[in-house]
């Protein structure tokens, strides 16, 4: 078996490169400018990379791609939301906690979640007033608005500031996860999978029948069921995807593709192609290395770099 690739790289397209670094670099203080294969870049203390490529008009968000939004661990979640709401350039978004409107910017301000689940069902909720279930305060999950209108997420507290999570969306979560560990040998998060073992029929679980909140959409957000693989220290997760539509692909949208690092990209040609993986490019020259892009199983477009 191959070795698991690492987590290279998140590649976003922007329509200023250099305003889009300076922000996040901003926000998360940990990282550090530089460049990569002649992209604008910046390096979390985890060695993974945020890509910029320029483009001349604003990168569209929709027709709506498997990805989502991407994440930063911090140390304080709320000396971090309180850091923002002083910086005029940083929109805060608000969670909702209900359908009836009510909001808060941090999930630890709402009620807690139940049985796993970061949320609670319209009936959960009614129970929680009932009960005066109150919020927990302290750490929680909070979102802002980058450049070029990215989602990103910050969470905490942990020990320390570092690039953490890609969150996409899959009709097939567990179904995800299988792909993911047959042909990139990535890791399941533990918590993050099927109660029992699945195949890749038995895995095409219906999505649950509740919406739940905190959600950046006040009609809420289905949360079941989940899934998640890691690559070293970031994780891929998935929510089932919101409605029934096809999800489109992630080339020339704003979360462009994620790449992975690979030490003997020959050997995993071979592989993928064996296993019948779809290439959108043939190997290529990336730099000082070469890579080569297949296509995920909710059409996210992975980009396997050579490293040494």
């Amino acid at each position: 078996m191959l070795p698991t690739p690492t987590f290279h790289h998140l590649h976003l397209s922007s329509t200023d490169p250099a305003a889009a670094v300076q922000f996040y670099a901003t926000q998360f203080p940990s990282t550090d400018r530089t460049t990569w294969a002649g992209h604008p870049a910046l390096k979390s203390p985890n060695d993974v990379l945020l890509l910029f490529s320029k483009v001349d008009a604003p990168p569209p968000v929709t027709p709506q791609s498997a990805m989502w939004h991407f994440g930063w661990h911090v140390t304080d979640a709320r000396r971090s939301l309180e850091t923002y709401k002083a910086r005029r350039n940083v929109k805060l978004l608000p969670l909702y906690t209900s359908d009836d409107g009510g909001s808060v910017l941090i999930s630890s301000d709402t009620w807690p979640g139940a049985g796993g689940v970061l949320g609670l069902t319209r009936a959960q909720i009614g129970q929680a007033r009932a009960n005066d279930v109150q919020p927990k305060g302290g750490a929680g999950f909070a979102y802002m608005e980058g450049p070029d209108g990215a989602l990103v997420e910050y969470a905490g507290n942990h020990p320390a500031e570092r690039f953490n999570h890609v969150h996409l969306w899959q009709h097939d979560p567990f179904c995800a996860q299988l792909w993911y560990r047959k042909h990139l040998n990535a890791q399941p998060m533990p918590g993050r999978t099927s109660p029992t073992p699945v195949t890749e029929e038995t895995g095409k679980v219906a999505r649950g029948a509740d919406r739940t909140w905190p959600s950046l959409d006040k009609e809420g957000m289905f949360r079941t069921p989940r899934a998640a693989v890691v690559f070293g220290d970031v994780a891929l997760t998935w929510y089932p995807a919101q409605d029934d539509a096809p999800l489109a692909s992630s080339r020339g949208q704003l979360m462009d593709h994620i790449g992975l690092g690979v030490g003997d990209l020959d050997a995993w040609i071979e592989k993928l192609r064996a296993e019948g993986v779809i290439f959108l490019e043939q190997p290529y020259a990336l730099g000082d290395t070469r890579a080569v892009m297949i296509e995920g199983p909710s059409r996210e477009a992975l980009e396997l770099v050579e490293i040494a």
